[in-house]
């Protein structure tokens, strides 16, 4: 009876220390964000750990208010607000303003609770609606990741390619800026209507050879740009 009263003992204290070990277990990571584009500048990103019932967006559905704010004018602030309420652990805005073709984020940190997703947006200039999106990207054992992110088209606004002063809002159609500064001017729109209002693989920016009129107000030379847009290489510790 001693003998199995002292095994049943150790088998209850080494259960005990395993479930202790499952429910606190967490992982910190450290993300390097690359630019892979020729001339496609990224909005401040917004970054998060969160659960599986939080989405930043999903392909083949209709964008949220908060999505298509991001998507046509890089405004965060309700996607931050959103996750957040969710329990999402949030990193707003890394790099402290834009990321430049060619550009690398420095280094940043986030935690990341057991059974985490992890998830980071950002807008593409110059487009109307497109942006680039991880999507609950699941975090895996510790080691080093690289993961290649594709752009995505919010399906919430016509790609007219046209730049338009004040856009960037919500029913202001038209390309907020091009902070490269190669844009050119008087375009007469690629196209007035979208078959697909659904968040989808971006088509890319189609441009012209016209820097003074044409369709487009983007250069055929220097906008055009295929998936993927961003390099994520993400250090699970």
């Amino acid at each position: 009876m001693i003998k199995n009263n002292k095994t049943s003992f150790k088998l209850t204290a080494v259960a005990l220390i395993l479930g202790t070990s499952s429910l606190a277990h967490s992982a910190t990571l450290d993300i390097e964000i690359t630019n892979l584009t020729q001339a496609i500048v990224f909005t401040p990103f917004l970054v998060a750990t969160h659960s599986d019932n939080h989405l930043f967006f999903q392909s083949g559905t209709s964008a949220s208010n908060a999505l298509q704010a991001m998507a046509e004018g890089g405004d965060i602030s309700a996607l931050m607000t959103n996750a957040t309420a969710s329990g999402a652990t949030v990193v707003a805005n890394p790099n402290m303003g834009l990321l430049m073709p060619g550009k690398m984020v420095a280094s940043f940190s986030i935690e990341a609770a057991e059974g985490s997703m992890l998830s980071i947006v950002s807008m593409l200039l110059p487009t109307n609606d497109g942006f680039a999106g991880l999507d609950s990207w699941t975090v895996p054992k510790p080691g080093k990741y690289t993961i290649n992110v594709n752009a995505y088209d919010a399906g919430t606004e016509v790609n007219n390619e046209l730049i338009v002063a004040g856009a960037g809002g919500p029913g202001a159609i038209g390309i907020p800026a091009d902070p490269g500064g190669m844009a050119g001017t008087g375009g007469s729109g690629v196209t007035n209507s979208e078959e697909n209002m659904m968040v989808h693989i971006h088509r890319g920016n189609l441009g012209d050879a016209d820097q003074m009129a044409g369709l487009s107000d983007l250069n055929n030379t220097v906008h055009r740009w295929l998936n993927p847009v961003l390099k994520v290489t993400i250090t699970v510790k």
